[in-house]
């Protein structure tokens, strides 16, 4: 996971100026009339405060679609082949760009429908403004799929029990949390975690800003086509 997670970070960086990229795939959003949706590699948009991504990122990608209803109510028609390796990361980002220090509150409730088969995890990608720290809260997964990293052991955080990976990828450091059982909804307060990594493990400062709160899947192989659908999911700072 070390290199496809460097590329992940490249790529994304990219994906604004990229968003008119060659188009992946021939499939098309559900008919349920939704706003916005694209088959284009780096397809963006930005709806009601959020940045809603295609990302299709990985070597030996299929085809892979996005549709929105709005920014926290979206979701992602892929057919990725059975074989090693992230193909894509579509997700919405949230901008926070706060110091852990001076966060007052950063919460968030997810609802999602996925799939029984296939290679994923549907995960939080939180960063830093310099993008030198990468946590990752996976709210579950499936297959062939794991972290970077090696197990600190488990951690009870935020209104959940996580088993925490630590490991870097050779361009910044990385922080896994892999809840204990798969969950499709949930609040987790994200502050607490933050000020665990800072604060008690003291792997990076509490003077760090974070950038991004993304959230979205990491899809391995989705062979046929599967649905991954965000009901509904909210980003909250203060």
């Amino acid at each position: 996971m070390a290199v496809s997670t460097l590329s992940r970070i490249a790529k994304a960086m990219l994906a604004p100026a990229l968003a008119l990229g060659a188009t992946v795939g021939l499939a098309t959003a559900p008919a349920s009339a939704a706003v916005w949706n694209s088959c284009d590699q780096w397809g963006n948009t930005s709806l009601n405060g959020y940045t809603l991504y295609n990302n299709i990122w990985g070597s030996g990608a299929g085809s892979q679609c996005i549709w929105a209803n709005s920014g926290t109510s979206w979701g992602v028609w892929a057919n990725h082949p059975n074989t090693g390796g992230i193909k894509s990361y579509p997700n919405s980002t949230k901008a926070i760009n706060k110091t852990i220090a001076s966060l007052g509150s950063l919460t968030s409730s997810y609802n999602v429908s996925v799939p029984s088969s296939g290679a994923y995890n549907t995960s939080y990608d939180i960063w830093d403004t310099d993008h030198d720290y990468e946590i990752m809260l996976w709210v579950n997964y499936n297959g062939a799929v794991g972290p970077l990293g090696t197990s600190q052991g488990n951690v009870t955080l935020g209104g959940h029990t996580w088993t925490v990976y630590k490991g870097t990828n050779g361009a910044n450091e990385v922080f896994s949390f892999l809840r204990t059982s798969d969950s499709s909804s949930g609040t987790v307060n994200i502050k607490p975690i933050l000020q665990w990594i800072s604060g008690t493990k003291g792997w990076m400062s509490s003077n760090e800003t974070i950038g991004d709160v993304q959230f979205g899947y990491e899809i391995t192989s989705s062979s046929g086509g599967l649905d991954f659908v965000t009901n509904n999911l909210t980003v909250s700072s203060s």
